[in-house]
Parts: C-alpha cells; structure tokens; sequence
C-alpha cells in the first residue's frame, strides 16, 4: 500500500522498534538487503532493570533527557522495584526545570507504561494530574502485552500501581525536604502551585500534601516555611492558622488586613497563587489547626496581647466614635452589610472583610471574574477607631454633616483601594476630593 512505503525506509523501521520495543531483553537487529550484514539497532538493555549501584548519575540524566526531552539534569530520581500483589518497576524523574506545558489545562502526566519491556502508552493516568510534571516509565510484570485503551483505563491493577507509585514519589519528596532543604526548596518553587491542586483534588493525601507544603509569610523573610514550622510559633491562645489570599505577595505582606496580626507576632500565610483560593476553602486544617483568612468574618484577635502598648486599643466606651460608625452605618447603606470597629487594624484607616459564612474577599473576585459569581456578599467596613482623622471626624458637630458624610464615603473608597480595586463611583469620588481640598484650603488661608 502507498501509505505504507515509508516502513520500507531504515530511519522509519529504527524508529519504531526502538519506541515500542527497544527494551526487549534480546538484541534486535536490520538487514537492509538480502546478502547485507545485520546492524544492530537495539541491544536489548534496560536501564531501569539494572541494580541502582551500577547505574550513575551520567546515565540517569541521559536517559532522563531521553524520556523527557528537555535537556536539563533531575532534580529528583526515584527508581524501585515493587514486588508483591503487583511486580513493577518505576523510574521517573522530577525535572530541574518547569515544562513549557506545565499549567496547559488539557495538560497530562508523561509517565510510559511498559509491559515485559515492551511499550504499550504513554497516555496512561498512572499519576494524578497534580504530579503530571513528573517524567518516567513503569513496566509491569502482570499487565498483558495485549492490553488495549480502553482496558488501561479500567484496570483495577493499573490504578492500584498508581496509588502506589504516587505514595513512592510523594514519599520521597518527604525525605527530600527533611534531608536537602535546600533541593526541596527548588523543587517547591517549580512546581509547587501545581502540588497545592492536590491539597484541593486528592483528599486522601491532603495531609502529605499539607506537610510538603511550603508558603511565604509576615515571618519568613521572603524564605519558604512549613505548616511544621507554623505551628511550632503559634502565639498563646492562637487558634487557627490565618491566611491572606491575593495575586501579589508584595501588595500582600503591605495589606492592611494583616496588621493587627503583626502587631501580636502572630504569622500570615501571604497565598498569591490562583489555586490558593480554592483549596483553603475545602475544609483542610493541619494538625488540629483550621485555616482562617484574616479577610473574613471577626478576627478573634482580642486574646492575643500585643507585642507594644502603643497599639493598645482605645476606650471602648468612646461615645463619639461609636456614633461615628453608627452614623457611617447609616450613610453609606446598602454599600455595606455592616460598619464596625476593627481590632486588626493599627496603622490604616479602614479595611473591608467578607462575612463569616462564604468566600472570603479574594476567592469573590476569583469568581466573579469567572461569570461563576452574579453578585458577591456586601462586605463589612471596619474602622480602625484609634486613628487620628476617624478620631476628628467623630468630634465633628451636627453641622459638619455633609462633611462627615463624605468621610463615611472616603473610609470605604478607601478600603477598596487598598484592596486594588475602583472607588464604586469615579465621579462621585472626585466631587468629594473636591469638597475636602476647598475645606482643607479654607482652614489653610484662616
């Protein structure tokens, strides 16, 4: 047939012995021609079959490079051979460096499957998506060589050769991250956003994956920290690991949500990957721990003494602070769900959370910008009642209204550009600005 000429070529012929059987415990070899002398295109060798102690590191990354087709050297080998209810091998590869593909959304691991030596696929979902960056083979003893598409993916041993050999990779992460901090710590910046999808996805190994976890936070200094570590500084009468979720970690650590907690020397996981939104939102916790956005609801701060008296809250029973916030309240309406004082404020005028019950601000955002969220929950404004302008406002009399209706609108315009949003009414914003430099003006030329 014409569509066949192209295996009468050698180029074609090596090609494909040497993808689907270039492993086979016999040589293999071509004749050209009748009369010609056999040239050897395979020499029956299997790198993966041979002890650990007689493989190098040189040969590891060749064959490495070989199976990946990236031209880096592994951060991570992981070769074994499990014998048991199922006999396999695995070698796989974590690389040194991020595919091109890694966040492609139709995106799948690159793990061959071999049987006997012989290749069969390399489309079979021997690892969860979350580990798809990892790069390698497993040749089982058990699976037939006849097996087909549709079986490999109802295979009852297959899947149970994948439990097993997602536990040997993750396990040996663990080790990495115990022994070589420093190895694991690059490994964590390549692909660690695609680690965290598992905390989200595989429920059966969220701990694992909660552990191997590491974040920027107020504390670490730009460096990585462990949920361990977390823990091992928790503040007296700290009962939850916080959180801040956003697109920055720079605009994360100057949030004004975040310090009330500095102020107690309590840490903050600063979360600026996308994924974040979602997998503390799953109900996770960690050694006991719940996770808490320090954007929602009440931020239960009041127990936890702070690091200097300056910050000390001022007199509860301030009269005309509280009806400041009342008359805040009540001026900015259905903006709000609810004007309140703030205790995990210190230094800004304002901050905005989301209710106790629901998405915290960031995940709202995340959704809405994906036409999953019509209308968010109207946030709550909290007020930082020590600060000086909400403290001048607050001694204003009932002629000063209009003026102190425009602060109530400036607290909350604020909020929202802290956050990295729009004030909600560009003009209205502008007429207001206009009407607070022609009082300060004034006051001025007096």
């Amino acid at each position: 047939m014409e569509d066949a000429s192209s295996f009468t070529q050698r180029y074609t012929l090596e090609r494909v012995v040497k993808a689907q059987s270039g492993h086979v415990p016999v040589p293999i070899s071509i004749i050209e021609k009748p009369g010609a002398a056999p040239s050897q295109i395979a020499d029956g060798a299997a790198l993966w079959t041979k002890p650990k102690s007689e493989i190098s590191a040189a040969d590891y990354t060749d064959f490495y490079r070989s199976v990946a087709g990236q031209f880096d050297e592994p951060a991570l080998t992981v070769h074994y051979r499990a014998e048991g209810r199922q006999e396999y091998t695995t070698l796989a590869f974590i690389p040194g460096s991020r595919p091109f593909d890694l966040f492609d959304p139709d995106r799948k691991g690159r793990i061959k499957l071999y049987v006997k030596r012989v290749f069969i696929t390399d489309d079979a979902d021997i690892l969860p998506r979350y580990l798809r960056f990892v790069r390698g083979l497993v040749d089982s003893a058990d699976l037939p060589l006849n097996i087909s598409r549709e079986m490999i993916q109802e295979s009852p041993m297959l899947t149970a050769i994948g439990k097993g050999v997602t536990s040997r990779v993750l396990g040996e992460l663990e080790r990495l991250a115990e022994k070589e901090p420093e190895a694991y710590a690059k490994i964590w910046e390549n692909f660690g956003v695609v680690l965290k999808e598992g905390i989200y996805d595989d429920f059966e190994r969220r701990d694992a994956l909660l552990a191997l976890s590491r974040f920027r936070t107020t504390a670490s200094g730009g460096s990585w920290r462990s949920l361990k570590e977390y823990i091992s500084s928790l503040k007296q009468n700290q009962t939850a690991i916080y959180y801040l979720t956003g697109d920055e970690i720079a605009r994360l650590e100057a949030s004004p949500h975040v310090e009330g907690f500095r102020a107690r020397g309590v840490e903050v996981l600063l979360l600026a990957d996308p994924i974040d939104s979602f997998w503390v939102m799953s109900g996770v916790s960690f050694e006991g721990k719940p996770f808490k956005s320090v954007t929602q609801g009440s931020a239960d701060l009041a127990l936890i003494p702070l690091l200097d008296p300056k910050h000390e809250s001022a007199p509860s029973a301030d009269d005309n602070v509280t009806s400041f916030i009342a008359f805040s309240k009540d001026t900015l309406g259905e903006a709000v769900s609810d004007v309140r004082p703030s205790d995990r404020l210190t230094d800004s005028i304002a901050c905005l959370v989301a209710p106790e019950a629901g998405p915290d601000r960031q995940l709202e955002k995340l959704l809405a910008g994906a036409g999953r969220l019509k209308a968010g929950a109207k946030p709550i404004l909290e007020v930082n009642s020590r600060h000086d302008i909400v403290l001048a406002a607050a001694g204003l009399g009932d002629a000063d209204e209009e003026f102190k209706q425009d602060v109530a609108h400036f607290l909350l315009d604020e909020a929202r550009v802290l956050e990295g949003d729009r004030p909600a009414d560009a003009k209205q914003f502008c007429n207001r600005l206009a009407r607070l430099m022609r009082r300060g003006l004034a006051a001025k030329a007096i």
